[in-house]
């Protein structure tokens, strides 16, 4: 029998994005600098949505778009050529999309950004919320009350969550984990709101909290625990050819919830070629999510070589009194152990469903 239910539910706010790439430095006032390439498309929660269809999951979005050229433009470009269901989006009259101008330099991006607090909140749109296989969400300090509807309806809750400006990282947020199926914050975000001092040991208190937690490192790659099926991997990074950072994270969300919905374990050969293939393809029309220059990019860890695929199993890391993580292998019983040095705490890069939040009051019209 078929399953008609949605393969991933998403809400949150959109943008248009104007991507621009290729700049030989950063332009100062007064300035005038021509770029190199140059690309337009829907942004913000539809670069998650986008890439979930690519992976031909069936993806179902609740935004708000405005009543103007990028509102529509949007619209149809998610709903016409990448197949998106929006029978859950709303349009509001007088409303302007919001616009974000990406300037890519080196390896990261700057954003200028105008925009309104929409008219419709997430509870609003999401009121009653569709039975779906799994919803990607980004989680907040107050809590989403649809969340607790979609886990109820038997949802699979896939979590991520931002960068926190006041740099509290209150551990509170981490109780809304008892919702999740699975969390993928970044390592420092990880180990800010779980207070330790390594992505391991990060990962370790997390996977107490969520059947299935990853912690992805940037340019080291990413880690991951598998709860359900005792399962632990570690991957490197993808060195690839990239132009701009915008949507990388997304991409890396939607690329785990479509490995985990086809059933593959933590590590699965030959993954490699097909994130590469599948997504980094920039021929649409607009730059395909997470094109970066040449630079490091995470794999998640369900997408991994062989070798690592079997160094993986059957490996289990848990926190110890102390906040570390041990495993030990059936074989030796050992201790392993990888810690990290942590850093300066900066702001993450390549994450873009938190990367803008709208400021509250009037402003000026778009032009």
């Amino acid at each position: 029998m078929d399953d008609d239910r949605p393969d991933v539910l998403l809400t949150g706010l959109l943008f248009y994005d104007l991507v621009l790439t290729g700049l030989g430095k950063p332009p100062t006032p007064g300035e005038e600098i021509w770029t190199a390439g140059m690309g337009c498309g829907p942004g913000g929660i539809a670069n998650l949505a986008v890439a979930a269809a690519r992976f031909g999951l069936k993806t179902s979005l609740a935004t708000v778009f405005g009543d103007d050229f990028y509102g529509a433009y949007c619209h149809e470009l998610l709903a016409g050529q990448e197949g998106v269901d929006l029978s859950l989006s709303r349009a509001a009259d007088g409303w302007p999309t919001p616009v974000t101008v990406s300037l890519a330099y080196g390896h990261d991006r700057a954003l200028v950004t105008h925009g309104q607090e929409p008219p419709f909140s997430q509870d609003v749109l999401m009121d009653d919320p569709p039975e779906a296989r799994t919803a990607l969400v980004h989680i907040e300090a107050e809590p989403r009350q649809w969340l607790a509807k979609a886990a109820a309806n038997g949802t699979h809750i896939y979590a991520d969550v931002g960068w926190d400006p006041t740099q509290q990282w209150s551990a509170d947020l981490l109780d809304q984990l008892s919702l999740c199926h699975a969390f993928l914050p970044n390592e420092t975000e990880a180990m800010a709101y779980t207070r330790t001092d390594s992505a391991s040991a990060a990962l370790g208190t997390l996977a107490e909290l969520v059947p299935v937690a990853v912690v992805t490192r940037g340019g080291d790659g990413a880690v991951a625990v598998d709860q359900t099926t005792g399962e632990y991997a570690e991957v490197p990074a993808l060195d690839i050819d990239v132009l701009d950072a915008t949507g990388a994270g997304d991409v890396f969300g939607a690329s785990f919830v479509a490995a985990s919905l086809g059933g593959w374990p933590l590590g699965v050969p030959g993954a490699r070629a097909g994130l590469r293939d599948h997504h980094l393809d920039p021929e649409r029309g607009q730059p395909g999510p997470g094109l970066r220059r040449r630079r490091a990019l995470p794999l998640h860890p369900r997408l991994v070589r062989p070798e690592a695929a079997a160094r993986a199993r059957p490996v289990l890391r848990r926190p110890d009194h102390d906040g570390r993580l041990r495993a030990r292998r059936a074989e030796d019983r050992g201790r392993l152990q990888q810690p990290v040095r942590r850093g300066a705490r900066t702001a993450p890069q390549g994450r873009d469903q938190e990367r803008r939040r709208p400021r509250q009051g009037p402003e000026e019209g778009l032009e």
